[in-house]
């Protein structure tokens, strides 16, 4: 099956029509659900909800030495309490390990992946991108490695290093999978899984057709959609919405130990979300129930009114 060009024009339709909309929200449970995660779980509920679409919650819950014990049912409880009901089943990374194997093996057999054993020093002391040293410098008998992902001068496959797509938010994006990404790791010298990997391989297994997330991530996406064509897989759209940040420029984080949003103030904190991504919602909704300021939200979602990377948070 050949893949799909990796070239979106500006004028590329949504999928709604032709196979309907599935959206989802995929936090990591490494702490609780903070206002800045609201923000992308809202943002990407009222796309789908008013494209009629479904809304998926996955679980990232594959790096187990930075997850916290309690945070994933913890953040399900959260979402519950501000009336973002998911659609189906809550999927868990941990619990597909067997999937993420079958596709490396299929990438090994093309000579798409190949074993690296640079650090993360290393990286550092290529500017942050990796330069593809292990390429040309075979492992020595025993050492650990990881698995690294060609993003250009593939083996038997033509390649262009710009990617071009249109953010449905942020607009034209081109990004250089060459100088600005860098072949990504896949599996981790200690055996886990990586983000880059299971991502992709699970948006593909859920169908999601488009992704409503943090500007925190524009930079992985065009990385993302190659990996997309380089599966033979249809292109989801993405859209990526506004991180809160701190007076200091600092991004609202778990990391950063941001404040978890309270039950108590659900409503309250709906309409800040809303207020936070330009949908100018009433003052008084912020005193009703989470049922009725979500279905005036649904029914006034204005993907447009969203704009920029960042907005300050003041608590």
């Amino acid at each position: 099956m050949p893949a799909p060009s990796l070239h979106t024009s500006p004028s590329q339709p949504d999928n709604t029509e032709v196979s309907g909309y599935i959206g989802r929200f995929a936090p990591s449970p490494t702490g609780p659900l903070h206002f800045g995660s609201l923000v992308s779980a809202l943002a990407s509920y009222l796309d789908a909800k008013a494209n009629n679409g479904q809304w998926l919650v996955r679980m990232e819950d594959l790096d187990l030495p930075r997850e916290q014990p309690g945070a994933a049912r913890n953040i399900l409880q959260s979402l519950e309490d501000h009336g973002l009901h998911w659609d189906g089943e809550v999927l868990y990374q941990s619990q597909r390990h067997p999937a993420y194997q079958e596709c490396l093996d299929v990438l090994l057999k093309k000579n798409w992946v190949y074993p690296c054993t640079c650090s993360r020093q290393d990286l550092a002391h290529m500017g942050g991108i990796y330069n593809g040293h292990c390429r040309t410098h075979p492992i020595s008998p025993g050492q650990a490695y990881s698995l690294r992902l060609k993003l250009y001068d593939l083996p038997d496959r033509a390649s262009n290093d710009l990617i071009e797509f249109e953010d449905l938010i942020q607009g034209i994006q081109i990004q250089n999978l060459r100088t600005q990404a860098g072949d990504q790791i896949l599996k981790r010298r200690d055996g886990l899984f990586a983000y880059p990997l299971a991502v992709v391989v699970d948006d593909i297994a859920q169908g999601i057709t488009h992704t409503i997330r943090g500007s925190d991530l524009l930079e992985v996406t065009g990385r993302q959609l190659f990996f997309f064509g380089l599966l033979g897989a249809p292109l989801p759209r993405f859209g990526h919405v506004p991180l809160a940040v701190h007076a200091n420029g600092q991004k609202l984080s778990k990391q950063n130990h941001a404040k978890a949003i309270e039950a108590g103030d659900a409503s309250k904190n709906l309409w800040r979300g809303l207020m936070f991504l330009g949908q100018n919602p009433p003052v008084d909704l912020a005193g009703v129930s989470t049922t009725e300021i979500l279905a005036w939200a649904v029914q006034h979602w204005q993907r447009h009114a969203v704009s920029g990377l960042s907005h300050l948070y003041t608590d």
